[in-house]
């Protein structure tokens, strides 16, 4: 009989609660066995909607469960390495949310520590396990739009940021939070690593914290070059009301692909005044939802299995490696050009 693997959620927000309704209640070989949170109102309010006996208000607690052999990390990312450390160091397999911490010189302490006590790092880039992502990796695989010479994506949510984010230097700004998946979206789709970074960033939304946090940025676009000469653009966005839109398209040089759902269901309604009215996409969790089983999914198999996740360390740290370039690009107002390993 398969050994079940247990599992501790770290984080109870939103992104958290989905991790655990897949490990509670949809995952084959995977017991939830707690949910952490240092909000001890929110951990037990969540332990009970999952039907849980076991919450914990501090993350050492879980590592020294003997039931856990695995946690999900859903913490602001300022928490990201130090509790992957002691995770490694306690024997606990690590499945990582984005962005995968502050800066590449934590997420090399995180990817060595795993590697010095033999546990699993997984990155949370759930789009890889995305049915439509996957089919358009294939179709560039089997060449069906010819050679790939520039992959766009944008992702703009629809909600103004915590108020934790506007400080820059704890939160590393909207290109962090919000497109983190889009720079790694770039780097999958295309095969190759970011050669040259050129970004530029605005406040437009949130104007009234401008005075405190005038580094802040609400809108990035960010454009790049590749070690194989392909082309990429980001896009990235805070607070758009419209709702939340994720869309990627890879241009070759026989045609395009165009990736991404915008219509949160297939209604339409068309009205005397000659409007059509369609409700767009409001959430990534219901976006995304599919995806993050088969993610959660595939972290199980990947322990039980012991093999390598489809988003490694290394792809953790190069999203983060971007970032870092996209910022200081936006701060100096020039091209960076990234060093590569």
């Amino acid at each position: 009989m398969t050994k079940k693997i247990g599992i501790a959620v770290i984080g109870a927000g939103r992104a958290g609660m989905i991790h655990g309704k897949n490990f509670r209640y949809l995952v084959p070989n995977a017991a939830l066995v707690a949910i952490v949170d240092p909000d001890e109102e929110l951990a037990s309010k969540n332990a009970d909607d999952l039907e849980l006996e076991t919450y914990y208000t501090d993350y050492r607690e879980a590592l020294g469960d003997p039931k856990v052999d695995a946690i999900v990390i859903v913490t602001p990312t300022k928490y990201h390495c130090e509790i992957a450390i002691a995770a490694a160091a306690a024997k606990k397999h690590i499945l990582c949310e984005k962005p995968m911490a502050m800066n590449v010189a934590e997420c090399e302490k995180m990817e060595a520590a795993a590697g010095e006590h033999g546990v699993l790092l997984q990155m949370g880039f759930m789009r890889r396990y995305d049915q439509s992502f996957l089919q358009a990796k294939e179709a560039v695989s089997q060449g069906v739009i010819g050679e790939v010479v520039m992959v766009r994506s944008n992702t703009r949510g629809p909600s103004i940021p915590q108020p934790w984010m506007y400080d820059i230097q704890k939160s590393n700004g909207p290109l962090a939070e919000v497109n983190s998946h889009d720079l790694d979206t770039l780097r999958w789709l295309t095969g190759s690593e970011f050669e040259t970074i050129y970004a530029i960033g605005g406040n437009y939304r949130c104007r009234d914290i401008a005075q405190e946090y005038p580094d802040f940025y609400d809108n990035v676009v960010l454009t790049a070059t590749f070690e194989k000469k392909m082309q990429g653009c980001i896009d990235g966005a805070q607070g758009v009301g419209y709702g939340y839109d994720a869309r990627v398209e890879i241009l070759g040089t026989k045609g395009c692909i165009f990736l991404g759902k915008t219509r949160e269901n297939s209604l339409s309604i068309c009205t005397a005044d000659k409007r059509i009215g369609e409700e767009f996409v409001n959430s990534w969790t219901l976006l995304f939802k599919d995806a993050y089983l088969e993610e959660d999914m595939d972290f199980v198999k990947c322990i039980l299995e012991d093999r390598q996740p489809r988003a490694t360390a290394k792809d953790g740290k190069k999203a983060v490696q971007a970032v870092e370039a996209g910022n200081l690009s936006i701060k100096e107002k020039r091209v960076i050009t990234l060093n590569q390993e």
